[in-house]
């Protein structure tokens, strides 16, 4: 598998319209990126652009606090889905985790699976840079507890991405019957080699373009 099989590429940012999403969809195919991470309001557009190809339409829930109800997650994940959504990104309840109600984010976690099952990959974001060693642990436990695909370090939102401690820490922890998503901070091809080998099966960044437009000749990789 190579570098670009691997990267989800990313545009959540407030301020972007159509016309960057038109053209962060055919830079995804053009570069075969795993898919493109687009806030839900783009969804459709972007599932309508990405349609033809092998790229996936991914889109983020509870974003990006992670505070939301249960109930507005799950909607969100429905709307997503009926909007072409191939894959959802969620934010956990930290909040919930934080005050050791660990019932209540593994019923948080386990109602988008639920309604993502057969429809969509379930990547769990646990913002890990909130979080110790302990609470990471936990996190990842109960998200693959509660039957999520991914377990995710980030939101890019907080106060630093994916750091090599953390993404090792996590697969360490979820074994490997689930995947484990760098996000935010990757920014180079150095950066990527680094956390493939800390244990990352998905990278999430949105300078992809800009690190194989510098990298060309890209060579395989196993994990």
């Amino acid at each position: 598998m190579k570098y670009t099989n691997i990267i989800d590429r990313t545009l959540l940012s407030p301020e972007t319209d159509d016309v960057a999403i038109i053209k962060l969809c055919n830079e995804a195919m053009e570069f075969g990126f795993a898919s493109v991470v687009v806030n839900p309001a783009w969804v459709k557009l972007a599932s309508k652009l990405v349609r033809q190809s092998d790229v996936n339409v991914c889109t983020v829930i509870g974003f990006p606090l992670g505070a939301n109800t249960i109930e507005t997650k799950v909607f969100e994940t429905k709307n997503a889905i009926e909007n072409g959504a191939t894959e959802v990104d969620m934010v956990i309840n930290i909040g919930a985790l934080k005050s050791e109600n660990y019932d209540l984010v593994e019923k948080d976690i386990n109602a988008v699976v639920e309604v993502a099952s057969g429809k969509a990959l379930v990547k769990v974001i646990i913002e890990a840079c909130l979080l110790t060693d302990k609470e990471i642990q936990l996190a990842c436990e109960l998200s693959v507890k509660a039957g999520a695909d991914y377990v995710k370090t980030s939101t890019g939102f907080s106060l630093h991405g994916a750091t090599l401690k953390d993404v090792a820490l996590m697969r360490e922890t979820v074994g490997e019957s689930v995947g484990v998503k760098a996000s935010g901070g990757v920014r180079s091809i150095e950066d990527i080699k680094a956390m493939v080998e800390a244990g990352a099966t998905r990278i999430g960044t949105s300078s992809a373009v800009q690190i194989f437009t510098e990298n060309t000749t890209l060579n395989s990789i196993k994990y």
